[in-house]
């Protein structure tokens, strides 16, 4: 069975999509998701009377119920209230009336079995591709974002009944990516070379974001934000590099 066919890329109108998909939670040398809480901002938005909220979601977590906490204090000191997924007794009829959507880091494999378990996948993507309510994902909440969690980092500690993830966008990501240190003694494989092998099977591109870059997705425009620079990957062709502030709306087209 084709890796999308339970969720099929093509809609009518993809002009509603809000995306920020941010590669780490916490940037060395700051605290939580405070090298991004500007592009936040600007993302979700200004609220005016009645309080904005942001459905948080923190399966990717052993620990739920202390990740909403470190999610619900930042998201206060920037003027939006946060609803945990957990808390909810039906989180299906959470995804329905949310305002805004937010899946934290963690572990790619744990997150996505929730995801499923819970029955939300194809409620956050209708959603979010059809009526246009804003996700934001971080790490492991912005590797469910793509077509597949193929390219994560992570160990698979549980099995989600299939690695197809959400299906945002029709490209992968790879959160955290670090270059190749050339001074290293290190002799196991290199990000770059784990990406390779996944070109042996898939022809997806990937788009490495390291740590402090993002990629703001509006409508059919996609954007990098942050410090610093993405590389992409596709197969069969030389690698990339994108600086902040690089258009990246042709990753949108899922021909490419």
């Amino acid at each position: 069975m084709p890796l999308l066919s339970l969720f099929p890329l093509r809609v009518p109108d993809l002009t509603m999509r809000r995306l920020l998909l941010v590669s780490n939670s916490t940037l060395h040398g700051s605290g939580y998701l405070d090298h991004c809480q500007q592009q936040i901002s600007d993302f979700f938005g200004k609220c005016s009377g009645v309080a904005c909220r942001v459905l948080f979601v923190p399966y990717a977590l052993h620990d739920r119920d202390g990740y909403t906490k470190t999610a619900r204090d930042k998201f206060r000191t920037l003027g939006y209230e946060v609803d945990g997924i957990h808390e909810a007794a039906d989180p299906v009829e959470a995804v329905r009336k949310a305002e805004a959507i937010f899946i934290g880091g963690g572990n790619t494999f744990r997150l996505l079995k929730s995801l499923y378990d819970n029955q939300v996948v194809s409620e956050i993507r209708k959603r979010v591709l059809e009526d246009g309510v804003p996700y934001m994902g971080s790490s492991a909440g912005t590797n469910v974002a793509t077509i597949s969690i193929s390219t994560t980092n992570d160990m698979p500690i549980v099995y989600p009944p299939s690695f197809a993830a959400i299906g945002l966008v029709p490209f992968n990501i790879n959160p955290h990516y670090i270059d190749p240190d050339a001074n290293s003694r290190h002799m196991g494989e290199t990000r770059e070379q784990r990406i390779t092998q996944y070109h042996e099977e898939v022809d997806t591109c990937v788009l490495g974001l390291r740590e402090g870059c993002m990629l703001l997705v509006e409508g059919n425009k996609a954007t990098l934000l942050g410090s610093t620079n993405a590389r992409l990957f596709s197969r069969g062709k030389p690698r990339v590099e994108y600086n902040p502030g690089s258009d990246l709306s042709f990753l949108l087209n899922d021909a490419h």
